[in-house]
């Protein structure tokens, strides 16, 4: 995801229309709907002017992309739209082996278990056995 793409994104999460997050950052609408578009370099000065709009630190919204995980938190209905984002950057790759290695847990465990079912049969008819025996 661009970091155009990452501004968009927020601004539409917080429920912000383009003329309103233009204000915010004492710009032209025309030139903040560049910026969303891609169209112009952004000074990084205007990037932490972005961020601290947004609340959120620079370095989460530049590293916010499909490698990281974020949940979002708040309530939009409040009188200033508040809300937090909070971002953990992770390797899908990490996340995607702890779920394979759990999945393969799961799977002998339920071989164990099918396996301590079937001694638990096996058991019972012995003992069954053994009683018809006395």
């Amino acid at each position: 995801m661009e970091i155009s793409e990452r501004i968009k994104f927020m601004r539409t999460f917080k429920g912000w229309s383009q003329d309103e997050m233009a204000a915010k950052l004492h710009m032209a609408v025309s030139g903040y709907a560049k910026i969303e578009r891609g169209e112009t370099d952004i000074p990084f000065s205007r990037l932490k002017q972005i961020a601290n709009t947004f609340e959120m630190e620079l370095s989460h919204l530049i590293g916010l992309n499909e490698k990281n995980v974020f949940n979002v938190t708040g309530n939009r209905d409040t009188h200033d739209n508040s809300s937090t984002i909070n971002v953990y950057p992770c390797q899908a790759a990490k996340f995607q082996h702890e779920n394979e290695k759990l999945h393969f847990i799961i799977e002998q465990k339920d071989k164990e278990m099918a396996l301590l079912q079937q001694q638990n049969i096996d058991l019972r008819e012995v003992i069954s056995l053994l009683k018809k025996e006395e």
